[in-house]
């Protein structure tokens, strides 16, 4: 399942309110749970580097998930201050029933798939 947020500026607390409120939407989303959950793979745009968004996950409760943050490739006139997530899960739900979240500005990166 696929996500991303846009924030506002480099600022642990927003990266890490609004990395919170992208996970609770797709967990919400899909009707998952932590037990559904194999990993997740958080990414950051380059100008974001003020905490890891794995702290959200844990503070939501995710304390068994394996979690990892990278930094996404620096691409001129890419869209900034994004979060995005990969996360692995386990389903019985086919692929077309899958609902990827892009919230805020993200929303751009997938206007196809955004709500």
């Amino acid at each position: 399942m696929r996500g991303a947020i846009q924030v506002d500026r480099d600022d642990p607390a927003e990266i890490l309110g609004a990395t919170r409120e992208l996970l609770t939407e797709v967990v919400r989303g899909n009707e998952i749970t932590p037990a559904d959950l194999i990993s997740i793979v958080f990414t950051l745009t380059p100008d974001l580097k003020s905490c890891f968004p794995a702290v959200a996950a844990r503070d939501l409760g995710f304390v068994d998930v394996p979690l990892l943050c990278a930094t996404e490739v620096d691409v001129a006139g890419a869209l900034p201050h994004v979060v995005r997530l990969l996360a692995h899960v386990e389903s019985d739900r086919p692929r077309s029933a899958v609902r990827h979240i892009y919230l805020r500005g993200a929303a751009r990166l997938r206007p196809d798939l955004a709500a």
